[in-house]
């Protein structure tokens, strides 16, 4: 809990003008990725069936299209094709005319499912064809040693693969509604609690919340507060361990900076930050958008660390402390008092 003789931050009076976009940040997925390159390979062939075979479909999608430009590098023939650039702006469709919306509802990450169809066929595939094999009058002559290893890498396999789709899970959760609240942006483990003198976007001193993600948590990274995004500021950087304090300084990280959309308009930072594994943040915000509470933005594929950057004000109080476990968007990490 912080003294309550501690000076209040100002706030401006308005909300503030957006930065422009950040020029490193020219998809949603800024440090690439193998899967990524593998997906938007794949896009470009479905393109072309598309319009070979799919002509109807082609015309019916481009009569539902918003948006006045392409923010894409490529063609957009329906919202799959925006799925990598949609922080570019541009082209999109609405909910109702949208025939992939499903996908939002699944429990998985949406932005992951490449990754969970590709690591599902080199784990569950071979575990499959393994076991058939193993089971089949064909082995019957395998040496014992050699039946028992085999089955130890069917094991193995399945639950590497049973590891993949737990991660990239996406269950839904209840956001707490009462005003003056600060819920968690990820899942994962209190292991910072840091004061700073002064932060130059919160234009005064603050508090620094950093979370740790292990591979078991959920990595969906989810909105604070109710807010505007001013802007995004990327930098390229190394992959320690994130339980490491320099991590936060070197590694790779994206800083969401938003503002809130309601008086006394308080700023705040969400910073993902890359660890040893995970290398990988996905974030498919731009300047302007509207997040509500508890609103997903992206997520950290496979381990990594989730800043908040908070004001300090004598009416915030810390509903957290070191060690504890917390979830996104239902977890309460401090309110404002009034």
């Amino acid at each position: 809990m912080l003294d309550s003789s501690e000076q209040s931050l100002p706030h401006p009076a308005e909300p503030l003008p957006l930065e422009p976009m950040d020029p490193q940040l020219k998809w949603i997925q800024p440090g690439g990725g193998v899967i990524c390159h593998l997906e938007i390979a794949w896009g470009g062939f479905r393109r072309w069936w598309l319009k070979t075979f799919r002509r109807g479909y082609v015309k019916r999608m481009a009569e539902l299209r918003k948006g006045e430009f392409n923010g894409c590098p490529h063609e957009v023939l329906d919202s799959r094709d925006v799925k990598f650039h949609r922080n570019q702006g541009g082209y999109f469709w609405e909910p109702a005319d949208d025939p992939f919306r499903w996908r939002d509802k699944i429990p998985f990450a949406r932005s992951g499912l490449c990754e969970l169809f590709v690591f599902s066929q080199i784990t569950f595939g071979p575990a499959i064809a393994l076991t058939c094999w193993l089971t089949c009058p064909c082995s019957a002559s395998l040496p014992s040693p050699a039946r028992t290893v085999a089955w130890l890498g069917v094991t193995t396999l399945t639950v590497i693969g049973l590891l993949i789709v737990w991660f990239f899970r996406n269950p839904p959760r209840a956001i707490p509604a009462a005003p003056g609240l600060i819920v968690s942006p990820a899942d994962g483990k209190i292991v910072a609690i840091d004061e700073i003198e002064h932060d130059e976007f919160l234009g005064g001193p603050a508090v620094q919340i950093g979370i740790f993600l292990s591979i078991f948590n959920v990595h969906i990274n989810r909105a604070p507060v109710a807010g505007r995004v001013i802007g995004l500021r990327y930098r390229p950087g190394k992959y320690l361990n994130a339980l490491r304090p320099e991590s936060a300084r070197e590694n790779e990280q994206l800083a969401v900076r938003m503002q809130e959309t309601e008086f006394p308009f308080r700023r705040y930072i969400v910073r993902q930050i890359t660890g040893a594994i995970a290398r990988r943040i996905v974030c498919w915000l731009k300047p302007g958008d509207s997040m509500a509470r508890g609103e997903q933005f992206g997520m950290i594929k496979l381990g990594s660390r989730t800043e908040l950057v908070l004001p300090r004000e004598a009416a915030l109080k810390l509903r957290v402390q070191l060690g504890d476990t917390v979830k996104a968007g239902k977890s309460i990490l401090a309110e404002f008092e009034s």
